[in-house]
């Protein structure tokens, strides 16, 4: 296998571990954890986080983009075999998901907790949970995808 190939997939599989791995790791103890804490005290915590990870995650998205468009190129492109045009599909998907909630959804939590509207800011980061809940669940399927590409 060239070394072109090689670094691109281990690029593409890099990224992905950020994304679903942060999005595991915000699902499953992040949240759980908060789950007790005041939401004077949560949702600056959350917005702090998140800040941080959805920068993370543009970067992975650029990565993912840049590497799978060339992978998929070299395997055939539209010709490719149909789980790796399943991946790439699910992927937009998911970066279309990504991009909402980066630019609609965490922009409303970051100014509910500059004004310490908790209200607010507990709805966002509610419809946020449910958004990082479909793209965990989009990122498994995914993955099973790739995983399922192998065989041809």
């Amino acid at each position: 296998m060239p070394i072109a190939i090689n670094v691109a997939l281990f690029l593409h599989l890099i990224a992905v571990i950020v994304w679903v791995g942060g999005m595991i790791f915000a699902h499953f103890c992040l949240r759980p954890a908060l789950l007790d804490v005041s939401p004077q005290l949560r949702l600056p915590l959350i917005e702090a986080v998140f800040g941080r990870f959805l920068n993370w995650v543009g970067a992975a998205v650029v990565v993912i983009l840049l590497s799978g468009g060339f992978l998929l190129h070299v395997f055939g492109g539209g010709h490719a075999p149909w789980p790796l045009n399943l991946m790439a599909a699910l992927g937009v998907v998911m970066m279309l998901v990504f991009g909402h909630l980066r630019f609609a959804v965490f922009p409303r939590i970051r100014r509910a907790v500059q004004a310490q509207v908790w209200l607010d800011g507990a709805r966002s980061v509610e419809t946020m949970r449910k958004l990082v809940l479909v793209n965990l669940v989009l990122g498994v399927v995914t993955i099973a995808a790739a995983v399922y590409s192998r065989g041809f």
